[in-house]
């Protein structure tokens, strides 16, 4: 155990953590240069298209010191993005230290921060390293300096690297043999295993990853999950470097993966513990709970034939994302569907493009929405994530909205534009507190339904690309909140229907009647698009009609001929109107998705 060393990579989005990664593993030539390519570790096109870590990967490098020791590294990677953040924390569990990853031009951000804590919770050692330090505008002084003042951290002991470059690699190799500790535990005590994620293979079924604490895991073993008492038996144990690599087995302070032939990867949970069914331990790990979807969309196909592939590739995906959840779901306007539970706006994104991308799917998303909690008048207590589910406003005493603690991080000179996107979206200051002279941190509670829209766009244009963001959910608090429908020609479209706040659905009613206006295409008759609460209509736009000239070939004579073929005309439209039915295109929907521009 001693020649083990555990570690996880924690930085902000695009400071370089796929990068540092690639060159760790090139170090340790565990991978032949020709098989080599960049982001090794991104299994995903869109992780390497977006340049982000969704799914969170290991592996174990094997290295030989300079006092001569062979050392086995793991290398535990986490997602980077605040959507993940519980995958985040069970990975750092399963370490005992973690490289602080700093971008040398962009220095300290919002995600930098509260990856720290989340490590320092766990009571990991943590070794600073600035990257890009190639980069004309790479500032290390000021970089070492925030590392003193803001994160408290000892900056002499900094490692400087460029990942993309390959300077400073081997020293940072030796700083993790030297400054992280190795792991404890006893090899003889009764098994404790902490599962920090799992992945789906199509031969072997669900490959679980895992932290072996205290005891020995074989194959044969026969095995318990502490979150639900489902017993496996082992089939086999390994570790990953790259591919997996069988062994005998892997005792305590060993990271590596484990086969029992389970079929889904939703039966085993992240954070959850493993024991031994005949010689169970006395407790599981602290720090299990079940990941918590908090924003909901519908999800349709295109046509209505592709309804069994889309059930199937949900199916599929849900092999390989554990955190999605989904249920059957119809619509009036777009037939039967499902609605789906994501962790945030990213998770939704990446399913989205998953689906159009490895399963061929065409879908429509509804718009978002967040868990509402409504009071009815008899005391009984109603969770309501759908506009369908509504009920009449008649009957509710009190409706509770979810709020979110915010987190944001940028140079002072954005201060204003900051205060006012906050404040334009109901957002409350609690604290605003200077990291250095000219960097600041500002903390607000603003409702979710404010933040899942638009909102981390328009961070990053009012403060050019140079605020970062961070939250999470904290309470439900009171809100007046109503459902704002959209009609069609007095139709009413459901998979447009919005639950908004009171002083949100005229402006949400008003740009999304503007934005359905430039997307449906015009007809031979007029279409009204309206937006309305209950009874009461509050906007409104008007495709207007194809009109054919009918008076161009009466070149004279008396005005009653005119009007008699205009009045025709008039008579042809309302009975068209009667009978016509608007196509809504995907575009439409699409738009409304996008509507809030003001």
């Amino acid at each position: 155990m001693k020649q083990i060393r555990n570690f996880s990579i924690i930085a902000h989005i695009d400071h370089g953590k796929s990068t540092l990664s690639d060159r760790l593993i090139q170090a340790t030539k565990i991978v032949a240069d020709r098989d080599f390519k960049d982001q090794i570790l991104d299994s995903m096109d869109i992780e390497r298209e977006r340049g982000i870590t969704i799914k969170s990967n290991t592996v174990c490098l094997p290295y030989t010191a300079a006092d001569g020791k062979a050392y086995i590294l793991n290398l535990i990677d986490t997602p980077g993005h605040v959507d993940f953040s519980y995958e985040v924390s069970r990975a750092l569990a399963s370490c005992e230290g973690a490289l602080l990853l700093i971008d040398a031009s962009q220095g300290v951000e919002a995600q930098t921060l509260a990856n720290l804590m989340l490590a320092m919770e766990h009571d990991l050692t943590i070794v600073p390293v600035i990257n890009k330090i190639d980069l004309p505008s790479a500032d290390i002084e000021r970089c070492k300096m925030q590392i003193e003042e803001d994160l408290g951290l000892d900056s002499n002991n900094a490692m400087l690297v460029s990942a993309k470059e390959g300077i400073g690699i081997p020293p940072l190799m030796e700083a993790l043999v030297t400054q992280l500790p190795p792991p404890k535990g006893d090899p003889d005590a009764p098994l404790r295993a902490l599962i920090f994620d799992s992945h789906y293979d199509a031969f072997r079924g669900t490959i679980v990853h895992l932290r072996i604490f205290d005891g020995t895991l074989k194959a044969g073993d026969r095995i318990r999950f502490m979150s639900n008492d489902a017993i496996y038996k082992v089939e086999e144990v390994g570790l990953f470097q790259i591919v997996r690599k069988p062994q005998k087995e892997l005792t305590a302070g060993e990271v590596g993966y484990m086969i029992a032939g389970i079929k889904t990867v939703s039966d085993t949970r992240c954070g959850d513990t493993i024991t031994l069914q005949e010689r169970p331990c006395d407790a599981p790990l602290p720090g299990f709970r079940d990941a918590k979807p908090v924003v909901f969309a519908s999800i349709y196909p295109v046509s209505a034939d592709d309804y069994e592939d889309l059930a199937v590739s949900l199916e599929k995906l849900k092999l390989n994302d554990a955190s999605l959840i989904y249920e059957k779901d119809t619509s009036a306007a777009l037939g039967f569907g499902f609605r789906c539970g994501f962790l945030g706006l990213l998770h939704l994104e990446v399913v989205q493009e998953r689906l159009e991308r490895e399963y061929d799917q065409s879908v429509i998303l509804t718009v978002p929405s967040v868990r509402y909690k409504l009071i009815l008048n008899d005391g009984t207590e109603m969770v309501i994530d759908n506009p369908a589910h509504y009920p009449d406003p008649t009957t509710i005493d009190q409706a509770l909205e979810p709020y979110i603690r915010a987190s944001i991080i940028v140079p002072d000179r954005y201060m204003g534009a900051i205060m006012k996107l906050c404040l334009d979206r109901r957002g409350i200051n609690k604290n605003y507190q200077y990291l250095t002279n000219n960097r600041l941190e500002m903390i607000f509670e603003i409702p979710l339904s404010e933040v899942i829209y638009d909102f981390y766009d328009r961070l990053k244009s009012v403060t050019q690309g140079y605020g970062s963001f961070d939250y999470e959910v904290i309470d439900y608090r009171p809100g007046k909140l109503v459902k704002l429908d959209i009609l069609i020609n007095g139709e009413r479209v459901d998979a447009l229907s919005q639950l908004v706040h009171e002083d949100r659905a005229y402006s949400r009613a008003r740009v999304a009647c503007d934005k359905l206006q430039e997307e449906i295409p015009r007809q031979q008759f007029k279409i009204a698009i309206q937006g309305a609460i209950g009874g009461k209509i509050i906007s409104r736009s008007t495709v207007n009609a194809f009109r054919k000239d009918v008076t161009a070939k009466c070149y004279g004579g008396d005005i009653t001929r005119k009007r008699k073929l205009l009045e025709k005309q008039k008579k042809g439209k309302r009975r068209m109107k009667m009978v016509g039915q608007v196509e809504l295109p995907q575009s439409a929907f699409l738009a409304v998705l996008k509507t809030d521009s003001d």
